[in-house]
């Protein structure tokens, strides 16, 4: 039976991961649990109904409102950032599955990695942030690094069997996102509510404004250089509105080997949690003849530059996409909080990224430094500027 310690607890990912973790109840148990600790309600019914060892809350303050909702004995209780990473260090786990939104999960993920566990990769932002670092002390380990993204872990599984430095290129499938066909100069008006209106998949409201913008695909793009050890201009994007095609593997001889299926998490979910096995998932089946056409064409990096301002950050190195990230997640926040436009997410992101060229980014450390300070960089100014209607 494979224990498995669980961050992100509540998102979408988390709670699909319990499905499965409840659709096969013979395989899996859950070890630890973690959360940011914004619906302790619900945080508390999962440990009714899973019993994990330990549960790790980032707002040390819904700790003692868990504690009050949970009869003894209860899980042992940690809180913070440093409860996260001993939840991952020091809890027994066959698999950590990071799935915790945003740069939050770069501490916890390293040291589930330096623990030599397993790690289940939903949490882009940790090989955007650290991927140089990631991988090699995943590598010096022997540790899996599995990707749960449902692109990354078609390309996986595209490249399973076949020799590396045979790889031409990737092609990481787009949705395309709400505004896919939305002319460019309506985007300045687009509201919270059109941004969250997913044409495919449902997310977190962070992940759906990524995709809205295509940033999500621009950290996708960085992600899979660390993940397959591939050059940046070796990953390319294309845009497939229906998202049957998930991602594919070009090879020099001119192959192309896709990975097709349902929108549905729970397969890549559950590939990560059995590879190298497969198990038989409770999800919808794919059915070619009713879904018809499939089209796939470029993304329009003018009308989403979020895509563009990723791959320069790529190209850049160094710190850059630490920038990149952090300036991203105060944008999007603000815009979450109604306080800037949709188009300022990109245009205070490309300020963050000129305003800052840092150098290498050669610790974990550098890396906090750099995202903290880019934090404060950016949100000072949608202060100053009102909320950022001028940047």
């Amino acid at each position: 039976m494979k224990r498995i310690t669980l961050l992100g607890a509540t998102g979408s990912i988390g709670l699909r991961t319990l499905d499965l973790v409840s659709s096969f109840p013979e395989e899996f148990q859950v070890a630890g649990l973690a959360a940011r600790g914004s619906n302790i309600e619900l945080i508390a019914d999962l440990c009714r109904k899973y019993s994990p060892r330990a549960v790790a809350l980032l707002d040390a303050g819904a700790l003692d409102r868990l504690a009050q909702l949970l009869p003894a004995p209860r899980p042992e209780l940690l809180k913070g950032a440093d409860g996260l990473v001993a939840l991952t260090r020091d809890v027994e786990a066959d698999v950590v599955v990071s799935a915790l939104v945003g740069g939050v999960g770069l501490l916890p993920t390293m040291a589930a990695i330096l623990a030599g566990r397993t790690v289940a990769l939903a949490n882009k932002e940790t090989l955007v942030v650290a991927g140089s670092l990631m991988t090699a002390a995943a590598r010096a380990r022997g540790v899996k690094l599995l990707p749960v993204d449902s692109e990354h872990s078609a390309v996986f599984q595209c490249l399973a069997g076949h020799n590396r430095a045979d790889v031409h290129r990737i092609l990481l499938t787009a949705s395309g996102g709400p505004f896919r066909e939305t002319p460019k100069a309506q985007l300045a008006t687009m509201t919270v509510e059109d941004a969250l209106k997913h044409p495919t998949w449902k997310m977190g409201a962070k992940i759906t404004i990524d995709s809205a913008t295509l940033m999500n695909k621009g950290l996708e793009i960085i992600e899979a250089r660390w993940l397959f050890d591939v050059a940046p201009d070796q990953v390319q994007v294309v845009v497939h509105p229906q998202s049957i095609v998930h991602s594919m593997v070009e090879y020099l001889d001119g192959s192309v080997i896709a990975q097709l299926g349902v929108a549905d998490m729970g397969v890549p979910i559950l590939y990560a949690l059995t590879y190298p096995e497969r198990r038989p998932t409770p999800a919808a089946r794919l059915d070619l003849t009713r879904v018809g056409q499939l089209t796939f064409y470029e993304p329009d990096t003018d009308k989403f530059p979020c895509l563009r301002l990723a791959r320069e950050a790529l190209e850049h190195g160094g710190g850059a996409p630490v920038v990149l990230n952090a300036a991203n997640e105060i944008a999007v926040a603000a815009f979450l909080d109604r306080r800037i436009g949709f188009t300022e997410i990109a245009r205070l992101i490309e300020w963050a990224l000129d305003d800052a060229r840092p150098g290498a980014a050669r610790s974990l450390d550098e890396c906090v430094a750099i995202d903290a300070e880019t934090r404060r960089r950016v949100q000072r100014r949608i202060d100053a500027h009102g909320g950022g209607r001028s940047a």
